[in-house]
């Protein structure tokens, strides 16, 4: 049976086998009280206040805390496929960056100057970055996964939609837990969280979190480093909420984050036997596979290394009983570093390291209020940043030498407003828009040091350890701006039933090609590509929308149906060849349609069954390439699968006198897709194939077995479970480096990690 039909057969097994279990439990306690055989009410901040999640005019998937902990969700790349159209990927290469895609919008380049399409909140504060923006998140309390463009509110880079991290706020009394998981691969994981007793005006928390594992990845006894694909982290977060004065409300939050690790292994899956003769290197295409391997020969030197410190204050003053004045401040820096045997064996063939200083200062002000038929939000937002990258880069052992340096500077700031209206009970009238005006500012060098392959312009003159083609002092800079408006009209058809038509636009900034260079070309060419900007990204979005509640509360549906227009689409594409860099362009158009159905059933007291799909049809209505020829019929949409889907059942299996056992089923599919924006079919023989980097579709799933709510004396209780992620141990391939025919057709792949599983306790207090 071919791989992925064993998942979804695995799936349709599977996950209804807990149903049977779940009620046959449910019969022999029939005299149990039935409390949970209703699904809770949901309350989001998606518009920026407290609203039921089934009110909300706006496609929107929550996930509680419970649900974070059983589903094993750790940060932002494991919501992959967990709410209806959001696909998450790890850049090539590493496990600290993001690539994170909603309704076939997306960025696909881990470098600072490029910024997300999806914006990452964490307690009202923007995640600036993708690099370093897969890190664990200590004490995470709720999860909002907004779909569509959320420029009216939200505070930048929007485009695709945004993704809320809600933290736990203090309880005010002492309270905590403790946790502490043991798995294969000599995994330890430990996290403990404690809230203190209020003192004075001060409710105090502080949670903190560690993990190591070993590589999965063995090393020959030759190779640069031990093993590959470890993990060694650790975080803390500390929250303090102030009641400075009734309706006067400080809340501060600090969090740290530190990685030391070696990264993804970057397996050699391809490469031409008669170009790597022909280079020198004549044993190197007998190192590729393309089955997942679990053994590596290595000769550079493995690291990826991420500390990570954020501070937030949020301040909010209750005007009166109908206004609140809010101000959300916010400052986040990171020091990132990786270094990485891209070429996957144990020769010189390519060696990168990247050396990342970056740091982020944001402030936003709000004013929000209600009165009788009206809410309305009004703010203003700044955005400050400025990040510098160092990245040498060596070929063909150092023939090739470069000095690739990059720095970025942004300031940007909006005014934004929404007025929500109700002429009638059950009907709801909506607008809002933004207006955003941003700076970007590059700093570029680039030198090259390789007199035997590029003679003419790479050779230094006497005394120079680089012939530079792109100065010190090559410094562009640009101002755009934007407004952005929304409107939607929300109607409730019944208590149980509301629906609702959204317009809205997004916008992402433009910027400049920190990476560009060409040793082929003249310093000229090279400054002037440098010092040419791509323009901002802008999407359209149609939206029509249910929500429903069946059946006295145990069934939720909601489904969502949009067509959304996409111009000037940033198009990130890597070269390969000459300096292995990438170059942002403006690509063109895109029409991009589909539907999403999510759901959840209380099918038992104590268990609920929940599903969503997406349907994604995205098409280039025009893809002008780097020879001004259009190719949108040529050319892929990335991180953009055609069909996915979730479901999971979480239930009470049986209650006993002890405490009460639960099961978990966990299944989430994607299908095929394409991770660089590469030509369909082959028309160009010197440029790369889409299909040579498709990742196959394919699908994960989870199983958890715990004993809860077990009694441990008048105030404590306690858990334990047994777990098992990637049960049906996939090892597809999960993203690519293609260099092209330029290169060799050298092509490395990361892959799914190998089944891991374990036993966990928790103590609560």
């Amino acid at each position: 049976m071919p791989i992925q039909n064993q998942h979804r057969a695995a799936a349709l097994i599977l996950l209804p086998g807990l149903l049977p279990l779940a009620m046959s439990a449910t019969a022999q306690d029939a005299a149990a009280p039935a409390e949970g055989d209703k699904l809770e009410e949901v309350i989001v901040t998606a518009q920026r206040r407290e609203e039921k999640l089934q009110e909300v005019p706006i496609a929107v998937t929550a996930l509680s805390a419970e649900q974070v902990e059983n589903r094993g969700i750790q940060n932002v790349a494991d919501l992959s496929a967990l709410a209806p159209g959001l696909q998450i990927s790890k850049t090539a290469s590493n496990s600290t960056i993001s690539q994170i895609t909603i309704r076939g919008l997306s960025q696909i380049n881990p470098a600072i100057y490029w910024d997300p399409a999806v914006g990452v909140y964490v307690d009202g504060v923007y995640i600036g970055k993708a690099q370093g923006g897969i890190f664990d998140i200590v004490d995470l309390e709720r999860v909002e996964v907004l779909r569509g463009p959320q420029g009216t509110l939200y505070g930048r880079n929007t485009l695709a939609g945004a993704i809320n991290l809600i933290t736990r706020k203090p309880s005010g009394s002492f309270a905590g837990s403790a946790s502490l998981e043991i798995g294969n691969f000599n995994a330890v994981l430990s996290k403990a969280s404690v809230d203190l007793p209020k003192m004075g005006i001060v409710s105090l928390s502080l949670a903190v979190r560690q993990e190591q594992r070993d590589g999965w990845v063995h090393t020959a006894s030759s190779s640069s480093t031990g093993e590959l694909n470890n993990r060694h982290n650790d975080g803390l977060r500390l929250a303090a909420d102030f009641d400075f004065a009734p309706g006067l409300l400080g809340q501060y939050r600090f969090d740290r984050s530190n990685v030391n690790q070696t990264p993804n292994w970057d397996q050699l899956y391809r490469a031409s036997a008669g170009f790597f003769t022909f280079v020198g290197y004549p044993t190197l295409p007998s190192y590729a596979s393309q089955q997942r391997q679990e053994h590596a020969d290595l000769d550079a030197p493995m690291f990826e290394r991420a500390h990570i410190t954020g501070h937030s204050f949020t301040l909010s003053w209750d005007v009166d009983e109908h206004n609140t004045l809010k101000s959300i401040s916010g400052f986040r820096q990171l020091n990132w570093d990786d270094s990485l045997d891209i070429d996957g064996s144990p020769m010189n063939v390519v060696f990168t390291q990247r050396f990342t200083d970056y740091h982020q200062l944001s402030q936003d002000l709000q004013w929000l209020g209600h009165r009788e038929q009206l809410q309305y939000v009004a703010g203003v937002y700044y955005f400050g940043d400025k990040g510098n990258t160092n990245n040498p880069l060596h070929f063909f052992d150092n023939a090739v030498d470069e000095d690739s340096r990059y720095g970025t500077k942004s300031s940007a700031v909006s005014g934004y407003g929404q007025i929500d209206y109700k002429p009638l009970q059950p009907l709801t009238l909506s607008a809002g828009i933004r207006y955003t005006r941003e700076k970007k500012e590059l700093d570029r060098v680039f030198g090259c040091n390789a007199p035997f392959v590029y003679p003419t312009y790479c050779t230094p003159g006497p005394g120079q350890s680089y012939a530079y083609l792109i100065p010190q002092g090559t410094s562009p800079d640009k101002t755009f701006s934007a407004t952005t408006p929304m409107a939607s009209i929300a109607y409730q058809l019944s208590t149980q039933l509301n629906t609702y038509l959204r317009y809205a636009e997004g916008f992402k900034s433009g910027g400049f090609n920190g990476e560009f260079a060409d040793p082929t070309q003249d310093a000229a060419y090279n400054i002037g590509q440098t010092n040419t900007p791509f323009k901002p990204e802008k999407q359209r979005s149609f939206e029509w929308g249910v929500k429903s509640n069946l059946f006295d509360s145990r069934l939720q549906l909601n489904t969502a149906l949009f067509y959304n227009k996409a111009k000037d689409l940033q198009e990130s594409l890597f070269l390969g060849g000459a300096g292995a860099a990438s170059a942002v362009r403006n690509a063109g158009k895109a029409t991009i349609y589909g539907a999403e159905l999510e759901g959840a059933w209380a099918f038992a007291p104590g268990s609920r069954l929940g599903f969503n799909y997406a349907y994604l049809h995205p098409r280039y209505d025009e893809f002008i390439d780097a020879s001004g020829t259009d190719q949108a019929h040529n050319r892929a949409f990335v991180h953009a699968p055609k069909n996915s889907f979730n479901a999971y059942v979480d239930a009470r299996l049986w209650r006993l006198s002890l405490g009460e056992l639960r099961g978990l089923l966990d299944y989430a599919y994607q299908s095929d897709f394409y991770t660089y924006a590469y030509q369909l079919q082959p028309t160009d023989p010197a440029q790369q194939l889409a299909r040579d980097s498709k990742v196959n579709g394919h699908g994960i799933l989870n199983a958890r077995l715990a004993l809860a709510n077990v009694r441990l004396g008048s105030s404590a209780s306690g858990e334990v479970a047994l777990w098992c992620r990637n049960v049906l141990d996939d090892d597809s391939a999960t993203n690519f480096i293609d260099f092209g025919p330029g290169f060799g057709s050298l092509t490395v792949a990361n892959f799914e990690e190998p089944r891991t599983y374990g036993i966990t306790g928790v103590v609560r207090w």
